[in-house]
């Protein structure tokens, strides 16, 4: 009888937008045998889960949990519980995901007002004032916190702000920001946020943390029409994650990958949430500096750029197919190329999960001062 080959891979630096290395111990972590998706044992370490996801999120709401999925998917159960044909919403666009999020909106029938901001720039709060005093109607208004087509960092925390003294609930992306910088649920007033496992967490792809304020919920359970997609209705999805609960059947939950995601939602919490956005400031710092003495330039001003997603101008005489295939290739490090009409222009470099380090940086500058 023939064995089951395994697959061999090279080991790849990975500083793109994602995904990341993974934290030490994850893959360990893995490798254990699979459980039930309804085993006593899988349910306490779904509640651990949970409890790690409210201290990343910020948060006391029981309705944090993982979504089986990536974070697109994550995405699509935010708008398609909180929208109902003909809402009126407020979308953010400051780059290829608010976009995303735009055509989300557009898909689940809601009545849209765009607000927008050049590639590269923030959202100007003064805007979504201004959309908010035409439109005091709007239910809801979706932003991104982390742009990771740009770099760009927005001020979700007074987008917010504006948004509850209009009444409306706010939709946040946080995909390239859980872990990296704050997401501050509870202070700020979120109301549903989504984010992924294979950047600032430190695992694979392939979860969705997602976490609704009582206020959102509240929404849900008071909808005129039923949520269309059954398995992202958060009712039902809620009563899978409720703690100390007789759980009933929801889906069958990816056992092993729930291992991985706790092993590195235990090292954020040894390491201190704080002390990681620190970390990823600093690192930041010294990737900046370091970028800057070889003439490379940001295409995002400081005030507002992502210390863990960078984006650099390519300059003359780096190509960049060719580039970043040669980095690849050559050095095994792995970067993201622009999107949109930044294509062929600037590179996206990240430094999330497990190389948020000198020695990560230091690896990417030797490969560069050898392309």
């Amino acid at each position: 009888m023939s064995q089951i080959q395994a697959v061999k891979t090279s080991e790849v630096l990975l500083l793109g937008p994602g995904p990341s290395n993974s934290f030490s111990g994850v893959l360990q972590a893995m490798s254990e045998p699979a459980l039930s998706h309804l085993d006593s044992d899988f349910l306490k370490i779904m509640d651990e889960v949970k409890e790690h996801l409210q201290y990343l999120f910020r948060t006391s709401s029981p309705h944090t949990y993982i979504v089986s999925g990536p974070g697109s998917l994550g995405m699509e159960t935010c708008f398609v519980n909180l929208i109902e044909h003909g809402d009126k919403i407020i979308t953010c666009q400051n780059g290829f995901f608010g976009d995303r999020m735009h055509e989300n909106a557009r898909r689940y029938g809601a009545e849209i007002v765009q607000v927008k901001a050049d590639w590269g720039k923030p959202i100007a709060i003064e805007d979504v004032e201004r959309a908010f005093v035409l439109h005091p109607d709007a239910k809801l208004i979706s932003v991104v916190s982390a742009e990771t087509s740009t770099g760009v960092k927005n001020d979700i925390e007074s987008i917010a702000k504006i948004a509850k003294q209009y009444g409306a609930l706010i939709i946040v992306d946080a995909v390239t920001a859980l872990g990296a910088i704050p997401v501050e649920v509870d202070k700020w007033g979120l109301d549903a946020v989504y984010s992924c496992s294979q950047k600032g967490i430190g695992c694979v792809a392939g979860m969705s943390p997602v976490t609704f304020s009582e206020l959102a919920f509240e929404k849900v359970n008071n909808r005129n029409t039923p949520v269309p997609s059954w398995f992202q209705d958060i009712t039902v999805y809620d009563k899978y994650w409720e703690l100390g609960a007789k759980r009933p059947y929801h889906h069958t939950a990816p056992s092993q990958q729930y291992y991985g995601i706790l092993a590195a939602l235990r090292h954020i919490k040894s390491v201190g949430i704080e002390n990681l956005w620190r970390q990823h400031e600093e690192i930041s710092s010294y990737f900046a500096e370091n970028m800057e003495k070889r003439g490379w330039r940001f295409f995002v001003d400081k005030s507002h750029r992502l210390p863990q997603l960078n984006t650099m101008l390519l300059p003359e005489g780096i190509e960049d197919a060719q580039g970043r295939a040669r980095l690849r290739n050559d050095f095994k490090i792995e970067v993201g190329a622009g999107l949109g009409a930044m294509a062929g222009k600037l590179w996206r470099i990240g430094i999330m999960g497990a190389n948020v380090n000198k020695a990560a940086i230091d690896k990417f500058l030797l490969a560069i001062d050898n392309l």
